[in-house]
């Protein structure tokens, strides 16, 4: 008699179950705008103190605003969370050191990522050790000082010599010189602090201060340790505190409604010259 007995059908194979999805860390509430493609290396600087090894704090304490609460930090390398409450039992402290005050850190570790952004050693979070370098940031701060020395250039080059003194009195440079030597001194004031220099030019303190130096080179102005004096008549215009600077203490007369008559006769003398 033949074999009826049908054969069994293999039927659907069995579905795997999905991977039970990683718990990540808490969202970090940010204090400042942090703009990056998520799979670069973030870089941290040390900003106070270092050295060629600097080693932080890899357990801290922070306020949760979500919670209302204060919470425990811990950097924990086989650990998927950073709050110290969530790890296991297994958790492994790790040192978080910063190397000629520096520390890269790849994407690929979102833990030390997240534990640095929270940090409170962390600019960002009102701390003073560290922080984290935007480099976007960096090199718009970069172009904008490019862009200012290029700006200071010019003005030192195209600008006539009358309208560079009142500058070049400020930074204390012998304004006797040749043209030529003062402008040089002038660029190697600018190119220390070119965003300075380019806004002395719109300073009024700036102008009134070398008025009041061109004055008393001029014989319009008397200043002695005792005041402010005319230098025609030696009336007094404005005395000097014990160990003040009469140059000082001109400006700031002139500066204030009460002294800006007098200043305006001192600017009419000196052009007339």
């Amino acid at each position: 008699m033949a074999n009826t007995t049908a054969k069994k059908s293999p039927g659907r194979p069995k579905r795997e179950a999905a991977p039970e999805a990683l718990p990540t860390a808490k969202p970090v509430d940010y204090s400042v705008k942090q703009v990056f493609n998520p799979q670069t290396t973030r870089f941290y600087e040390i900003v106070n103190g270092g050295g060629i090894v600097c080693r932080i704090k890899s357990e801290v304490t922070v306020y949760d605003p979500v919670k209302q609460v204060t919470t425990a930090l811990r950097y924990c390398p086989n650990e998927k969370t950073i709050y110290r409450d969530e790890q296991s039992q297994y958790a492994r402290r790790e040192h978080v050191i910063f190397r000629d005050k520096m520390l890269a850190v790849e994407f690929t570790n979102p833990n030390l990522i997240n534990f640095l952004n929270m940090h409170p050693d962390n600019i960002a979070n009102g701390g003073g050790v560290f922080k984290l370098i935007d480099k976007s940031k960096t090199a718009e701060e970069e172009l904008d000082r490019e862009f200012d020395l290029h700006e200071a250039i010019s003005l030192i080059k195209n600008k006539d010599i009358q309208d560079l003194l009142p500058v070049a009195l400020s930074y204390g440079i012998d304004v006797n010189q040749k043209n030529a030597e003062i402008k040089r001194e002038l660029l190697r004031d600018a190119k220390i602090n070119p965003e300075k220099f380019i806004k002395m030019f719109d300073n009024p303190e700036v102008m009134c201060r070398s008025a009041v130096m061109q004055a008393g080179e001029f014989q319009i102005l008397s200043l002695t340790e005792n005041g402010v004096y005319w230098f025609d008549n030696n009336r007094l215009i404005v005395s000097c505190p014990p160990g003040s600077s009469p140059t000082d203490v001109a400006v700031r007369f002139f500066m204030t409604e009460k002294g800006a008559a007098v200043y305006d006769q001192v600017v009419e003398q000196l052009n007339n010259i």
